[in-house]
């Protein structure tokens, strides 16, 4: 595998431990549920509901599969099992990358404007100079924008074990200014 995918997973797993304890389990997924929302004041009821449904389809996926003692929670080493297996994860992180990106275009024009992907990857926990050189790296358009499908290709290529030197390196830490 790749070292630029597991450090990828690792970031992730990081920013999911919503409390900090080493281990995932439902609360996390919840509490990032929620600050995601939160960011997103211009989306709709239904978006939000998506973006929740999401986040626990997410939390599922993991434990159904990886939580093989039933104790409700998943360590890394269980979590990169399952991840970086596209045959396992692959249909999860589609509905996610779609509830984000949906979240991301309030007014359904299929554009994604700087502030408000910066909002949103900001509530998941990202570094400032990271999302930045990620949006740069998705070449937005002269009004500063990102396409939806751009934003869910990001998103699941991210996820994706055998990708390497794609725009979501840019969230590791230290890749924006390499």
């Amino acid at each position: 595998m790749p070292t630029d995918a597991l450090e990828r997973v690792t970031l992730i797993f990081t920013l999911f431990d919503r409390n900090g304890n080493g281990h995932l389990e439902a609360e996390d997924f919840e509490i990032m549920a929620a600050d995601v929302v939160e960011a997103a004041p211009g989306s709709g009821a239904a978006a939000k509901d998506a973006m929740r449904a999401a986040f626990r389809q997410y939390w599922r996926t993991l434990v159904e599969v990886l939580d093989v003692d039933r104790d409700g929670e998943i360590t890394f080493d269980e979590y990169t099992a399952v991840v970086l297996s596209p045959e396992r994860f692959d249909p999860t992180i589609g509905v996610f990358a779609e509830s984000l990106a949906a979240l991301g275009d309030p007014d359904g024009d299929g554009l994604i404007e700087r502030h408000v992907f910066h909002a949103l990857m900001t509530a998941i926990g990202f570094e400032q100079a990271n999302i930045e050189a990620l949006f740069d790296a998705f070449g937005p358009s002269a009004s500063d924008q990102i396409t939806v499908s751009t934003w869910v290709a990001g998103i699941k290529d991210y996820y994706s074990p055998s990708k390497t030197g794609i725009p979501g390196d840019h969230l590791v830490s230290g890749a924006a200014t390499a």
